[in-house]
Formats: structure tokens, sequence, C-alpha cells
């Protein structure tokens, strides 16, 4: 409820820190003089200071305001500032400021109240209801000041409704911090040690006074309170903007716009939110766009990301997530990047009288269908297509590159087709590594993203699909072919005589079954012979042109005995995680962890050291690895390799490098021959002038240049290998 303390008017002047008082000086009697004419009123004019520089301070500029507590202001002279279609002169009229530092040139007009706040220079503040800072304010970190109880801090509960995953935002925050801080929640010391870095780097960035940066303009806003606001935002017609950190440069400028909501977060570099969205206790990545709409509640938001016309609730998102559509929902879910969430899905939990613990894992490119919707708990591969429809059951999808289709019940196996993209939507799938380069606008890149469908994390998943699709054979080798059968057969001579099967066989109709595909039901893998054919392509294919791209990095002609020998001399890492939209060893992210606890890393700028520090040696890592998968494929050492086996690897590689460019033309070309394609057009020439042409497009004339270097360094990779 409200108070009220009576006071006595004394006119007693206030301590002021010195250090803001540098370059300034009290008023002259003339200059209180020529204020209270204008109609300014103050208690006590010896508590506000002017810059003391000369003719840096022009008191007629000043009018129909109020000031209490201490005013500082700065260089005050006649200028125009102009922002777009916005050119209004400096000053300081019809406002209310209290306990506030103005910087030099700027326009403070109709704010009705201001207190405990800093502004920049150059900073347009224009038709402004209330803009303030308590002293306790931590400005949408969760870290914890003295004197405050622990139970204030404010947490972010992703992936997870029952916060059993929560972690705490600061300005420094990438997904890769919240997937390692929502991951490990076993390990009571790496939690405690996680609060403690959140603090370190923290510490030395909160002040007790909201600050406004150089060259801001925010306009017709209702509410700014506890907010941290960057250099060269701009702000037009907000709602609410409230304990709350803004990053934004000159390089990178953020935006917020009409009707927005945003309590309780951190808005990243270059990000624009627009049009009634809102985000509460949230983490906004780099270069991201929130509109139309959108919630984003308790949930992080990876670099590159657009959202719009949704609702989004406790989730981990990875960079280069699209989500665009009024009717689409996402909660608990941990999102891998480069995903695109279509018009009706809804990926939500239901509850059905238990708690709300359920979590939905999606790997990289995870993409469901119109109107689809997933019971918790589900896990999908990486670039999971999944059909239109309703999935009523858990899934666990463990084949990268899959199409996914509901069965044809409610109660009967769901439908699945591994390494789809390879097989019909080729263009699809190259296309995808060229376009996330295109998008990424980030000038500072602190969050490392991996965007290739060729990258140790997809083809991790791939060996094992492969593995997988073996097993499945063994167990109906005796209905496929009882003639790779016998009787004593061990589970090892079994799974031979199953991969033999695949290899030779030309029977490409058999499907297998697989149990732990859907709950209860399972699901059937369709085209399986298939399937492992093109991931095995896949495969080599990686390993092929990682093994080009370090010849190339090193300035070798082709690969030789001497530059195996150094590759076999690097260290092996054989499981790989997706760490925040960066892909790295399972092994350096342990390796991070223990410096954690042994407190030999101590802040989170430490802890994106260490990132970059292991993504310098990705390349290596890759080519090791890349050795490793040709080993598998062909059970033996490197060593023993010979011409026929090279010659098969060049082979396969080769025709996959040609289907990729081959039927990325042919899939677009049917774009403009395709009857029903072709229908809204009355001439060739009108659908030319409106979709161009199969020759103009860039990324198909890229991927030419781009296949015919890769063959032509592919005759001569291994030619110092062969006799």
């Amino acid at each position: 409820m409200t108070t009220i303390t009576y006071l006595s008017k004394k006119h007693e002047k206030l301590n002021i820190e010195k250090s803001f008082l540098e370059g300034k000086r009290n008023l002259t009697s003339k200059e209180i003089t020529i204020l209270e004419k204008n109609r300014n009123y103050c208690e006590n004019w010896n508590n506000v200071y002017v810059s003391d520089g000369k003719d840096c301070f022009d008191a007629e500029l000043i009018r129909d305001s109020r000031f209490e507590g201490f005013v500082i202001i700065g260089r005050l002279v006649y200028a125009k500032l102009k922002y777009h279609d916005l050119e209004l002169d400096t000053g300081i009229v019809n406002s209310f400021i209290r306990d506030s530092i103005i910087g030099d040139d700027n326009v403070i007009l109709n704010v009705s109240y201001m207190d405990n706040y800093h502004t920049g220079n150059m900073v347009m503040l224009f038709n402004i209801q209330e803009i303030s800072c308590i002293k306790s304010s931590r400005f949408g970190n969760g870290v914890n000041r003295k004197d405050i109880s622990e139970d204030t801090r404010v947490w972010i509960g992703i992936r997870n409704e029952n916060d059993g995953r929560a972690v705490l935002a600061n300005e420094t925050m990438i997904p890769a911090d919240a997937y390692i801080w929502s991951k490990y929640r076993d390990d009571s010391v790496l939690m405690h040690r996680f609060l403690e870095l959140t603090d370190n780097v923290c510490k030395d960035k909160l002040v007790s006074y909201g600050s406004i940066g150089n060259n801001v303009v925010i306009k017709n806003t209702t509410l700014i309170k506890d907010a941290k606001i960057g250099d060269c935002s701009y702000i037009k017609g907000a709602f609410k903007l409230k304990n709350l950190t803004i990053l934004s440069s000159e390089d990178e400028p953020s935006q917020t716009g009409e009707g927005v909501e945003l309590v309780n977060g951190i808005m990243g570099y270059g990000s624009r939110v627009f049009y009634q969205a809102v985000g509460i206790r949230f983490v906004l990545g780099r270069n991201c766009q929130l509109k139309y709409g959108a919630r984003l509640i308790n949930s992080i938001l990876g670099d590159n990301s657009t959202v719009s016309c949704c609702e989004l609730l406790n989730n981990l998102i990875f960079p280069f997530h699209e989500q665009h559509h009024n009717s689409s929902f996402l909660i608990a879910t941990m999102v891998m990047g480069q995903s695109n969430i279509a018009a009706g899905a809804t990926i939500g939990s239901n509850h059905n009288s238990r708690s709300p613990d359920g979590e939905i894992i999606a790997g990289r490119g995870f993409w469901p269908g119109l109107c689809s919707d997933f019971k918790h708990n589900s896990h999908f591969a990486s670039f999971t297509l999944a059909s239109k429809g309703s999935y009523q059951h858990e899934l666990d999808v463990q084949y990268p590159f899959a199409l996914l289709l509901p069965g044809d019940t409610a109660n009967s196996p769901v439908h699945i087709i591994p390494a789809w993209w390879f097989m019909y939507d080729m263009f699809a799938i190259v296309r995808n590594n060229y376009k996330f380069k295109k998008r990424d606008k980030r000038v500072v890149k602190i969050q490392n993203i991996e965007t290739s469908p060729f990258a140790p994390d997809t083809m991790q998943e791939t060996l094992k699909a492969v593995k997988k699709i073996i097993e499945l054979t063994a167990a109906n080798l005796s209905q496929l072919d009882a003639s790779y059968v016998n009787e004593n057969d061990s589970p090892d001579s079994l799974r031979q005589s199953a991969k033999d099967f695949l290899h030779n066989t030309k029977n490409e109709k058999f499907t297998l079954f697989d149990v732990q595909s859907q709950k209860k039901h399972g699901a059937i893998i369709y085209k399986p012979l298939k399937a492992y054919k093109v991931y095995r392509q896949v495969l080599k294919y990686f390993a092929v042109k990682t093994l080009m791209e370090f010849c190339h990095r090193n300035s070798f002609v082709a690969l030789e005995e001497i530059i195996l020998s150094e590759i076999n001399l690097l260290p092996l890492y054989t499981e790989w995680v997706n760490v925040g939209g960066q892909v790295m060893p399972k092994k350096k992210l342990e390796e991070l962890i223990s410096l954690i606890k042994e407190k030999k890393i101590n802040d989170w700028e430490q802890v994106h050291a260490f990132y970059n520090e292991v993504q310098n040696n990705y390349d290596d890592y890759k080519a090791r690895y890349s050795v490793e998968i040709l080993e598998q494929l062909y059970s033996r050492s490197i060593k023993e390799f010979d011409n026929e086996i090279y010659s098969d690897i060049v082979d396969d590689v080769s025709n996959m490098s040609e289907l990729m460019y081959n039927s990325s033309v042919e899939s677009r070309e049917k774009d403009f021959t395709d009857y029903y394609r072709c229908m809204p057009y009355d001439s060739k020439e009108e659908m030319t002038a409106v979709l161009g042409s199969v020759k103009d497009n860039d990324f198909l004339k890229e991927l030419e240049r781009d296949t015919k270097n890769f063959k032509k360094d592919l005759k001569i990779l291994f030619k110092g290998l062969t006799l």
C-alpha cells in the first residue's frame, strides 16, 4: 500500500560521488534566474550541476521541468538531433528528473518521470511515461547482490517445466553455457561452481543506477525500469522493459518496437523485438528476431534465430531456429539448431495428471511438418523431417536425415525412411550448409556454430544408424535369406552375415521392424538396404572431404604415408556432443568440467576461451576421426588399404558428389517444369519474371563450382597412397 512521510523543507547539499562531478560546476545565479523564468522548479538548485566548459551550457534550453535530488547535466547547447524522420532540438523540456546524470547533447522531451538513470551522449528521450531504477537492480542478470536474499535470483527454467534444469542468465551467456549447466544436474559441486562463475562475471558490471548508452533513441514508450540499454539502441512504442539488459553497439545495433514487453532477461547484440512480442525470463542471442506477438518465456534462444506469432515456453534452443506461424507451440524442449517448426506444430506437454517434467530432445535440422504433435519424452536424430500427423506415443528416432510418418492408426507402428534427404530431397540438405553461412549476420561471433550436415555429430549418428540396420537385419536374416544363417552362428558372425547380405542382395523391397523407435508399437523401417548404402556413402564423403581440407590447410597436394602418420598422431575422439551449436569431443567437454570444478576456470569468459581453444583444433580432430571412420567402414587399419579400397572410396565419393549436384539441379528444375508449379503463370516469360531461372540460382552456381573443384582434388587425393 502507499505510505507517506512528512518532511520539512531543507536546502541541504547532497553528497555526490566525486567522479560524477569531474568537469562539472554549480549553476550561476543568472542561470538559476533563467531556469525559474522558464517555469522550471528545484527545491535546491545547489544540487544541480552542469558542464564546466566554455559556452557548454545554455539554460534557455531547459523549460517546464522539475528536478529533485541531484542532477548532473553534460554539454547542452543549441543543436538538432535527427534519427530517421525524428528531428528534435537538444534540451530538457516538460520532464521530471531525479538523481540522474545527463550526457552531452541530449534531448529529453516529455519524460514524465526519470529517476536514478545515467545517459550517454547524443541521446533522444521523447514521450516516455516512466524511466527509473532501484539501487539493487541486476538488469536481468541472475547474479546475487550483497544484502539481498538468495531467493530473489531470477532463474530461467529451460527444458523442464519443473525448473529441474533452471539456469541463471548473465549478459555473456550463450547456449553452450546453458547446455552444460542444464545437463549435469547430478554434479552438485559443478552446480555450485556455476553460481560462482555467474557472480564472478557480473560482479564488476553491476551498478546502482540504470544506464542508457551513446546514440540511443527512445520514443513513445510506457515503462523502462531497471534496464541497461547499450549504445545505438532504438526503442519505439515499447510497453514494458523491466530488469533487462539490451546489448547493442554501433556495429550491432538492437531495436525494440511497438507494444513489446521484456521482463527479466538479456537481449543480444543486433537483435530486434517488435509488434507486441513478449519475453519473460529469457536470453535472446545475437542477431535474433522476436516479433508479431511471439512469446518467449523461460527460454534461451540461440543466435541467428527468428520467432514470430507463436509461443515458446521452457526451451533451450540452439542457433538458427525458425518458427514463424501463429498456431505453433514449443514447450519443454532442447532443439539443437538449424530447426524449422511448421504452422500448427504443437510440441508441448500433456501432463495427464502427472508432474509436468517431460522433455523432448531434437538434433540439428529438426523439421516437424504442418499440424504435427508429439508426446513427451521423445528424441529425434539430426535432420529428422516429421510428416504431418499426431504421434500418439513416445518416439526415439535414431536415424539421421530420416523421414518420419505417423502410423496407419493410433496404435500401429510409425514409418521411418532413413537417409530420406539424400534419397529424395538432396537440394534441401545440400543447400543447408550454404544458406546458414549466409544468414549469419553476427559481427562478433562468440558462439561457435557448426552448420554443415557433414560434421562429427551427424556422422556419429550415421555410424550408429548403420550398426542399427545391421543388427535389425541380423535379427531377421533367417526370414530375409536363410542361406546366410547357420545354426551355430555367434552374434558377431551373424552380424557379419547380415553385412554380407546387405552388400550382396538385390532385394530392395524388404522392410525391418525397430521396436525401440516408438513406445509400444515400434516402427517399420523402409528401404533399409538403400539407406545402408547411402549412409556409407555419406560417411565416406565426410571423411574424404575432411582429409582433403586437411591437405589444403597444411599446403599438401595429396595424402601420403607420412601425412597419414601425422594425422594418426593427433588425438582420436570418437564421441561428440553438440554444445549449444558447437560440435566438440565429449572428452574435451569433460575436461572443461574438471577445470571448472578444480577452480582453474573461474568465470564464463574463461569458459568461452576454452570453447575457442577447442574450436581452433576442431579441424584436426575431424581429420583424425575421418581416418577412424574409414577404418570402421572397411574393418581394417588404413595402413592395410589397397588400390581396390581406395578405388572404391573414390567411386563412392565421386558418385555422392555428382548426386548432390545433379539432384539439386533436378529438384530445382522441377519447379519450372511441373504442371502444377507452372499453373499460376500464363507464360514462361511471366514465370521467369517471378521466379527467375535455374541458371540464375546463386546457390546452384556456387555448388557447381565447388563440385568441379572437389572432383578435381579427389582425383589426386590418394595418388600418393596407391601403387
